[in-house]
This record gives C-alpha cells, structure tokens and sequence, in this order.
C-alpha cells in the first residue's frame, strides 16, 4: 500500500487524483459504518461512492472556493441521511472531503515536495509523539479522549516537525515562516487524530474499519493526515503560501 502510494504521489496528475479520490470513498465508507453500525445493506456504500464522487467532480471543475462550497454542501446532505449524530458525522465528512480536494489541489498547485514535507511533518509528528511519550511520559495531553497521549509527546511532535520544516527551507529556499507552520500542522494532526479517536470512543469501536490487516483502517492511517492536508488547503486557498513563504 506504501508503495502504491508513493508511487501516484511521484506521478502527480490524474494518477494521485484517482487515489485520492478512491482514499475519500472508502473513509466516507467506514465513517458511516463507525457511526450507523446497524445501517442497512448499501447505506455506508452508498455514502463512499458519494464521497468519491464529490471530490472527483469538485477536483476538476469548479475548483478554488466554489468547490470549497460544494463540497461542504455535500458534506451536510450526506450528514441529513444519519439517524444520529449528524453534527458530528458532517463536520468529520467534511474534514475528509476537504482533504483529498486539497491534496490533489496542493500536488498540482505546489508540486511534489510540497506533498512530501507535508507528509515529513505527519511521520515526524507521530514518530517523536510516541517514542517521548514512552520514554518520557507525564501528565497526559487529553485522557478522557486519548489516554495514551502525553504533553512531552505533543510537544516532542512539534518540534520534529519543526526540524522537517527547516530541512525543507533549506531545500528549497523558502523562508523561515514554514520552520513555524510545521509545527502548526503538527498540532492539526495530532487534533485530527484525537478527533478520530472521540468518534471511535463514542461508537464504542477500537478500529475504523478492519480494510489494512493488522492495522485497522483508512482512516486509523490517515486521521491526522486529513487534518494537516485541510488546514494547507485552506491556507493555500487563502493566498498564505504566496504571501509568506514565497
């Protein structure tokens, strides 16, 4: 899976859109599964297809911030079919729309290194935020939501990613703001992974989805991605790229 995804991030184009478009269909999936366990047979299809079908449509029509409304528009007519928890499950479908709009947006706009730092900083995050926070431990970051999270390895995972973010100014050029904004996308990603594992802990489910073996599912992999690959969308869309780091 790894390598399939490098390899369509490498490509770019059509190839990284498909995947990202196939990515948002199965997190669609397994969002309505998570959160209508007892749906009936082709409900939580049904949602995925739609998703898919939203960030495929919006991807390559309107773009910019119409689509920005459009997807969020989806967002709430696929939230208005829940029998529960529509604020919530809209609020998450619209983290996802908006995440595989804006990857493929980003990888087109940015280019590949743009996609790779953004990545370096997930990996980083998550990497520091665990080893410190096993060999460090102390005072937990939020409990009643993720009691494995620490402060030293919320802290840890800013500043890793902020060592991403110099390495990639020392790459390209770019000034020393994305030192600063990695960190900050460090933070989004540990709140998008927290905000998956709320859901999860309402819905009284361990996993996802059990799609990837071993490791639970699509969106137990990408949770803080999708957070991190939002708020750069959203700066994007913004002019903050053009502005500040150019």
């Amino acid at each position: 899976m790894a390598v399939v995804g490098l390899g369509a991030i490498w490509a770019g184009g059509y190839v990284f859109a498909a995947l990202a478009v196939v990515l948002a269909g199965l997190m669609g999936w397994e969002l309505h599964k998570m959160m209508e366990p007892g749906a009936a047979d082709g409900r939580a299809e049904g949602t995925g297809m739609s998703a898919a079908i939203l960030v495929a449509v919006f991807s390559f029509t309107l773009g910019g911030w119409m689509s920005l409304v459009g997807l969020l528009a989806g967002a709430v007519v696929l939230a208005l079919r829940m029998p529960r928890d529509r604020l919530v499950f809209g609020a998450y479908m619209a983290l996802i729309l908006l995440a595989a709009h804006g990857l493929i947006g980003l990888r087109d706009g940015f280019g590949l290194g743009f996609v790779l730092w953004l990545i370096g900083v997930v990996i980083a995050s998550d990497v520091a935020g665990y080893f410190a926070g096993r060999i460090l431990g102390g005072p937990k970051f939020w409990p009643r939501v993720s009691p494995k999270k620490t402060w030293s390895g919320t802290v840890a995972g800013w500043l890793l990613a902020a060592l991403v973010g110099w390495i990639f100014m020392q790459a390209t050029g770019l000034g020393p703001v994305v030192i600063l904004l990695s960190a900050l996308l460090s933070f989004a990603g540990q709140m998008g992974d927290i905000a998956e594992s709320a859901i999860k802990r309402h819905m009284g489910v361990k996993d996802s989805s059990n799609l990837i073996p071993g490791h639970g599912g699509v969106l137990d992999r990408f949770d803080a991605m999708i957070a991190v690959a939002a708020l750069a969308y959203l700066l994007a869309l913004s002019g903050f790229f053009t502005v500040a780091v150019g």
